[in-house]
């Protein structure tokens, strides 16, 4: 069994803007019926938030599709503050990320013949995104060119993220693509989507 989650993460967004962008897109969410103002901890396991917003009486239209009638959405978290993010299930390093700077693909993981990070290789990355939390500054070197690329800048596999603000729907029927590209317009900037199981 378990808790299903879909996450939609701005990886654009500064720490300063995360909060009063956040507020927005609430206030827009509940406008559009999909969430209300009302609080719930059920159901809810976010890193870092132990509450989110109540689904609205509209909330079927985020949706791919609601004809069970049984299932019923939990909140939606509201994650402020900058983080690193993980899809799946219990993952906690990226496998890969790519330098914008060359294209080198850096591996931290090499699967299939290992499921645990290269210490030696992540841990300058570990180290930049933990300075990089703190700070707002964190830069990792690329093992290929050499250059020192802003953590906010690698290209982190798809099951990974840097983010200063992430909306967490705990419980949700797959959300829709018009949903996500609305959602990306009104939020202004770039987003990785993550699903994934506690």
């Amino acid at each position: 069994m378990g808790d299903f989650f879909e996450r939609i993460v701005d990886v654009e967004v500064t720490g300063e803007e995360a909060g009063p962008l956040a507020e927005r897109m609430v206030a827009w969410m509940v406008t559009e019926g999909l969430i209300t103002r009302e609080l719930s901890s059920t159901g809810v396991y976010s890193t870092t938030v132990d509450q989110g917003y109540v689904p609205g009486p509209d909330w079927a239209r985020a949706v791919a599709d609601s004809s069970d009638p049984s299932w019923l959405p939990g909140p939606v978290a509201v994650i402020v503050g900058r983080d690193y993010h993980v899809g799946g299930q219990g993952a906690d390093e990226a496998e890969y990320a790519v330098c914008p700077r060359c294209g080198g693909r850096t591996v931290f993981i090499d699967y299939p013949e290992e499921f645990e990070a290269d210490d030696k290789v992540w841990q300058p990355f570990k180290a930049a995104i933990a300075d990089w939390k703190e700070t707002g500054e964190g830069s990792a070197p690329c093992p290929a060119c050499g250059a020192s690329v802003p953590v906010t800048e690698w290209q982190w596999e798809s099951g990974f993220a840097v983010g200063a603000l992430a909306f967490d729907f705990w419980g949700w029927p797959p959300l829709s693509t018009d949903f996500y590209a609305t959602f990306r317009r009104h939020l202004g900037h770039r987003t990785v989507e993550h699903m994934g199981k506690i």
